[in-house]
């Protein structure tokens, strides 16, 4: 591993005395379009040693919660085996770490889910995304990056936000009401109020396609879809959902870098280090 999150000094990046863990999955085993997903965690963790650690809007420093990076999971000849793996590298640290999951493709948020749910449930699952990821199987397997919200159904109530793609099986199998499309958001001034009111429990995990963002500002990813939302938006709704509900870890997936442009990649690392704040800091 060539970094860790934020570039932190030991004393603040040593696992014992680190309140969370960065577990990076770099795994694209299973996406249909642009490859590069397993390239995304050490762009993260490069982009985040760049940034200032101080945070403006809460005129303090989130990193001295201290943020522990592990070691990268994998290889894998399977997302089956990639699954497997994931989940018991979550249940090892999940009941005193807080865990942010770097991916690699969607398919790597199963295990995170899977190991919270069984350590927290009731659980909700947050999603923002610009699919909904239902389908029950995809290319021969059920653990495929366009499956992964329908086994983390089987685990946890979902509320999908962002919403501007889907096949024909998913339009017949999602709840309506948890379902927040992107072009519905344009209209309703009230929609980060819905989404926490459909949140019916106490517990939240938060799984973060980065394709939910508009293509405008975040380009880098394996299916980029228009409409996404921006980024003030995203930020005020992870903050509220922080604030009125126990979040108990969270995923960022899909950032496919480009060597060109890193402006997604330091994006990426920003948003995590959000929400780093919003947990240890509301």
């Amino acid at each position: 591993m060539k970094y860790n999150f934020g570039g932190l000094e030991e004393k603040f990046s040593d696992y014992n005395s680190s309140n969370v863990v960065v577990l990076p999955i770099p795994y694209d085993g299973t996406s249909t379009w642009i490859k590069g997903a397993d390239k995304g965690p050490d762009a993260i963790l490069e982009a985040s040693a760049n940034m200032e650690l101080y945070d403006i809007e809460y005129d303090t420093e989130f990193y001295t919660v201290g943020i522990h990076t592990l070691e990268p999971l994998g290889p894998y000849n399977s997302p089956e085996q990639m699954a497997e793996d994931s989940y018991n590298h979550v249940k090892k640290h999940i009941s005193n770490k807080f865990i942010i999951t770097l991916g690699g493709e969607h398919s790597i948020s199963y295990g995170p889910i899977k190991a919270h749910a069984e350590e927290y449930g009731p659980l909700t699952v947050l999603q923002l995304d610009a699919h909904s990821d239902l389908r029950e199987e995809y290319e021969g397997s059920k653990y495929n990056h366009a499956c992964i919200m329908a086994r983390a159904k089987e685990f946890a109530a979902l509320v999908q936000v962002g919403i501007r793609s889907q096949c024909v099986e998913e339009a017949n199998s999602f709840d309506r009401k948890n379902m927040f499309f992107a072009h519905e958001l344009y209209y309703n001034k009230n929609w980060i109020e819905d989404v926490v009111s459909r949140i019916k429990t106490k517990n939240v995990y938060i799984t973060i396609d980065l394709d939910v963002f508009d293509p405008s500002i975040m380009p880098s990813t394996g299916t980029p879809e228009p409409g996404g939302l921006l980024w003030y938006e995203t930020l005020e709704l992870l903050e509220e959902v922080f604030k009125k509900k126990h979040v108990v870890g969270f995923d960022v997936v899909e950032l496919c870098p480009n060597v060109i442009n890193k402006a997604p990649n330091f994006l990426a690392a920003k948003l995590i280090y959000k929400m780093i704040g919003y947990k240890f800091f509301i």
